[in-house]
């Protein structure tokens, strides 16, 4: 069979409901790399929190890479090394934060590697969210003068419903129409990114990298966020356990969730 690339989101796609790799996926990927076909991680995550699961999962040698924060950034693993990042324009981001704080709702950035918020933001909702990263967070009084570097992404979280955060969204779309883009990775997570940033375009960014025709890309994903990686893949594969949305965008819809090997399926069917 030609070499194949495969594009994985993690959460609801490749992990499991307890945050963990089943047997039955791990063995598929595996058996993946040893044919020959690459192994991309694409997640919303920050690329700290990617490269960990990567490691702990064994997909971090040649042949592995990594899409980030939605796909600002790629990362290959065997360079260990960055090799594509779209960072938000500064003016943008502090209109956002602005904004935000208008609206009296929680949004964070990140700053290299550590997520970073205001003093105003409830910090509980911070650890909650770092909790699932499985790192820590820290306070930063002045967005415009305490960041090291131009972020790649913000995030606004309210854990008690959308209503607020899809009003933000929309404010968003409307007001800042051609220099960010703003959607849902999980129901309380609200990204901003780049215009043009997704995990679609990250696909294509990195196929053209590396030289692999689009048609022999294979992407698996769950939620809203990986909606246009589904449309980019040569073949967009939806978890049984995915949102409407995403398996209407799919060619393929996997019989078994998340909790029981779907990865595996498409692997076996796709990749074998």
């Amino acid at each position: 069979m030609e070499s194949k690339i495969l594009f994985l989101d993690l959460d609801g796609t490749l992990l499991n409901d307890a945050k963990e790799l089943t047997d039955g996926n791990r063995a598929a990927m595996e058996g993946a790399v040893a044919r020959g076909h690459r192994v991309v991680i694409a997640s919303g995550r920050p690329l700290k929190s990617v490269r960990a699961q990567a490691a702990r999962f064994g997909l971090d040698g040649a042949g592995c890479y990594a899409i980030a924060y939605n796909g600002a950034v790629i990362y290959d693993f065997a360079k260990q090394a960055q090799i594509y990042r779209k960072a938000l324009a500064p003016e943008d981001l502090y209109a956002v934060f602005d904004e935000a704080r208008r609206r009296g709702i929680y949004i964070h950035t990140y700053d290299r590697e550590d997520v970073v918020i205001e003093p105003r933001c409830d910090p509980e909702t911070a650890r909650r969210y770092c909790a699932r990263l499985q790192f820590d967070f820290r306070v930063i009084r002045d967005i415009r003068k305490e960041l090291s570097e131009s972020p790649v992404k913000a995030m606004s979280i309210d854990f008690t419903g959308q209503e607020k955060t899809a009003a933000f969204r929309d404010w968003i779309l409307s007001e800042m129409r051609g220099r960010l883009d703003s959607y849902f990775s999980e129901r309380y997570f609200l990204e901003i990114v780049p215009a043009g940033v997704n995990k679609g375009r990250g696909i294509l960014q990195l196929c053209d990298i590396l030289g692999i025709p689009r048609e022999n890309s294979v992407a698996a994903g769950d939620e809203a966020n990986d909606i246009d990686m589904l449309r980019a893949a040569g073949v967009g594969a939806a978890m049984a356990n995915a949102i409407p949305e995403a398996k209407a965008a799919a060619d393929y819809v996997t019989e078994r969730d998340n909790n029981h090997d779907g990865v595996a399926e498409i692997i076996e069917k796709f990749l074998a």
